[in-house]
């Protein structure tokens, strides 16, 4: 809900960063590995109960995402880059609910499974409606340079970001957290699915 205003926020000093990283010779895919092992790192963190390292590494690992695009996009952006984004992607936001349910499994081992259900509902509906949208050549004009057509909702990555963070600056309220954030991706789930269903029929 909020990516679109964030990311405009954020653009013209993204792109210098990444003018930084085209000058040192660095790849869009190169920067995208990167962030994604830093964020499994940031999971390996949180898993040790280093909560507060581990929220530091989750920024810098988005950091690396928003970077690997503006550089791809001073460069040459491939399909093979857009899907090694979204994939690792995927890969790295499944990790922070496995993190904390390794860090306590007694109390933390059932919202996370049911805060990874939820994230399999919004990408699995995100995804399904990029393939349909590819196969009729729609696109988003709202969301322009992706690799694939970019369906919003209620919880995006600014959402699952800063609820991230208060997971991590609020360990002992994972719980509440990690219901509260479910719901609200079922509300995504929802919204997702019924707009797929009146796009396509």
């Amino acid at each position: 809900m909020l990516d679109r205003i964030l990311t405009a926020l954020i653009k013209p000093g993204i792109t210098r960063l990444a003018q930084g990283l085209q000058s040192l010779g660095l790849r869009a895919n190169q920067v995208t590995v990167m962030g994604f092992l830093i964020g499994l790192f940031g999971a390996f963190l949180i898993a040790g109960q280093a909560y507060l390292a581990g929220v530091v590494a989750i920024f810098i690992s988005r950091l690396f995402d928003a970077l690997d695009g503006a550089l791809a996009r001073l460069t040459h952006a491939t399909d093979a880059g857009g899907f090694l984004d979204i994939a690792l992607d995927f890969l790295f936001y499944a990790s922070i609910p496995l993190a904390f349910a390794v860090a306590d499994p007694a109390h933390n081992a059932l919202p996370a499974a049911v805060l990874l259900a939820a994230f399999i509902g919004t990408g699995s509906s995100f995804l399904a409606f990029a393939v349909i949208a590819a196969q009729r050549g729609l696109k988003n004009l709202a969301v322009p340079n992706k690799s694939f057509y970019f369906l919003g909702g209620l919880t995006e990555a600014t959402e699952t970001l800063a609820f991230f963070a208060a997971m991590c600056v609020w360990p002992q309220h994972f719980a509440t957290l990690a219901y509260v954030f479910a719901a609200l991706c079922a509300v995504t789930i929802a919204t997702r699915i019924g707009w797929g269903w009146r796009t396509f029929s």
